[in-house]
């Protein structure tokens, strides 16, 4: 995955605490001209923003306008259901990996704990790898592919949404490594099942005080 310029990130960013704050609502315009004029930027790096959003399915193209597509609690449980039906599963062929690659996932991580998350999207890329590092010995194309869809779809809960899943994120990566290590692939899979249920937990219960604020907002 390669790293989003600087200033896309920014727009990016920006632009997912708006939806979240309730400043961009579901079906709003996505309008380039006039984020960029918010944001003090051209209207490339939000372009390239909005593209993204698009990727990950928090907008949706109709017609000849790009709209604000909110997640939902339905959404996050449908997305995690298939990501604990497949993931855990594939998971277990981890114990086949070179000892190598193993050890240079560690490293990846060790070093994504030591250092600013929010650098050139380090969480985001360390988790993808971390990911589909485990399902590669799996060798099955299509769950791969609808696996790192998936992810696209909830990658958006990263350490700015969910601050507190960080480093305890980071603490199950390394479990699960050493249980691949050890080749123990029934902990592999229990460890990835675990790791899976609590970050759906957190996404969930970032969405109701989302939610409960934007209630609290408009109510005042």
């Amino acid at each position: 995955m390669s790293a989003p310029r600087p200033l896309a990130h920014e727009a990016y960013q920006r632009i997912i605490s708006m939806i979240f704050e309730g400043a961009l609502k579901s079906g709003d315009l996505l309008q380039e001209a006039a984020l960029g004029e918010v944001f003090g930027m051209s209207r490339t790096p939000v372009r390239e923003a909005i593209k993204r959003l698009e990727s990950e399915g928090l907008a949706v193209v109709e017609g000849r306008f790009t709209c604000v597509r909110s997640v939902t609690a339905a959404d996050v449980e449908e997305v995690f259901f298939l990501r604990l039906e497949l993931e855990p599963l594939a998971a277990r062929s981890a114990v086949r990996l070179p000892p190598a690659q193993v050890d240079a996932m560690e490293e990846r991580v060790r070093l994504l704990m030591a250092s600013d998350p929010a650098v050139n999207d380090l969480q985001r890329q360390t988790d993808y790898e971390f990911h589909h590092l485990l399902g590669r010995e799996f060798g099955n194309q299509a769950v791969a592919q609808t696996v790192a869809t998936l992810h696209r779809r909830t990658c958006i809960f990263d350490h700015t949404q969910v601050p507190e899943r960080f480093l305890r994120g980071c603490e199950e990566h390394l479990e699960i490594l050493e249980a691949v290590r050890s080749g123990n692939a029934d902990a592999v899979e229990a460890g990835l099942r675990a790791h899976l249920e609590h970050a759906r937990d957190a996404v969930l219960l970032r969405l109701r005080r989302a939610s409960a604020a934007t209630a609290s907002a408009s109510a005042s």
